[in-house]
């Protein structure tokens, strides 16, 4: 077997230009999705060019899962000081959670700032620094690779975002063990959805396609319909969370009969009076202290996360709201 090589291209041959070709290339969504596979994010594309105040940000996006918003800020030569201070700047005027920068190369001194940065800061804000690699065998098409050359701490923002000190609980020690062997077991099934980081809480959410919806894997110690902690429970939700979602959920509930037939089962409808997010789920009892039976668990879950996905998909990407605040 004859094997090719691989070679290294300048990106500076194929976009000769930051703003005029690599942005609007970066913005595509295919190449938005491969940014986002590398961070762990679904992003949704808000505006290129994104005004604050007499500056551009290059790139502003939503965080589909969380509603946060994700700023990136590229350039095609190495780092310097001037798009480190852009990037801060832009960051503070949009209120980004998440924000990236992409080079090539990355200095040591930057990347330390964003190590620095990521320490300092609360756990709700993330910096990213990715190298832009192109590579290329023989004639084939160029192929884009991102560099992950520093991110968050995700043990120290993980411990300190839920628990506020550096120590876990039992429970919150079963649950991330229990949802590290979850994603692990969703990466092989070949599942239609990509599961989040784990973390030691008791739901991991996942991407729809679609700001304001989540898909939630649930794994509690809390049973809510025995109401006691006698026994457990696990659920697959969809979750609508932003300001339409009591509209959007009366136009999924209109269609009730039709998607539990597809689905071939019931579920819980659950739209609380003083309450915003709305959840619609199933739900089984169980015992996450054996973990003898988390593979069955982990299956449990993939299988109705699934079938949501495939279900209420096609729904969710078509629902609209008019300008009155009502269902289109």
């Amino acid at each position: 077997m004859q094997l090719g090589r691989l070679k290294q291209i300048n990106p500076r041959t194929v976009w000769e230009s930051e703003d005029g070709e690599f942005t609007p290339w970066l913005a595509q969504a295919d190449n938005l999705a491969l940014l986002g596979e590398v961070i762990g994010l679904e992003l949704e594309l808000e505006a290129t060019e994104k005004g604050v105040g007499p500056f551009r940000a290059d790139i502003l996006c939503k965080d589909t899962v969380s509603g946060d918003w994700v700023l990136i800020e590229n350039q095609l030569r190495c780092t310097d000081h001037t798009h480190l201070g852009q990037l801060l700047t832009y960051a503070a005027g949009l209120r980004a959670a998440t924000i990236v920068w992409i080079a090539c190369p990355f200095t040591e001194e930057h990347r330390a700032a964003l190590d620095w940065l990521n320490d300092i800061t609360s756990s709700e804000f993330n910096f990213f620094g990715l190298e832009i690699e192109l590579w290329q065998i023989g004639d084939s098409a160029i192929a884009p690779k991102f560099n992950v050359v520093c991110q968050p701490n995700e043990w120290t923002s993980t411990v300190r975002r839920t628990t506020g000190r550096t120590e876990l609980t039992r429970a919150q020690k079963t649950q991330l063990k229990f949802w590290t062997a979850f994603r692990d077991y969703v990466e092989q099934s070949g599942a239609p959805f990509r599961p989040t980081k784990p973390l030691p809480q008791h739901w991991m959410s996942m991407a729809i396609g679609r700001s304001g919806f989540y898909l939630a894997a649930v794994a509690s110690f809390f049973n809510s319909e025995s109401g006691d902690f006698r026994s457990h429970e696990i659920r697959a939700e969809l979750v609508a969370h932003d300001q339409y979602s009591k509209e959007y959920f009366d136009e999924l509930y209109a269609q009730r009969d039709e998607i539990e037939s597809e689905l071939n089962y019931a579920l819980v409808w659950h739209n609380p009076e003083n309450a915003r997010m709305c959840r619609i789920f199933i739900r089984d009892s169980v015992d996450l202290d054996d973990e003898t039976s988390w593979e069955k668990l982990h299956e449990w879950l993939t299988v109705r996360l699934s079938d949501l996905w495939r279900v209420f998909r096609p729904r969710v990407m078509s629902l609209s709201i008019t300008e009155t605040g009502e269902s289109a």
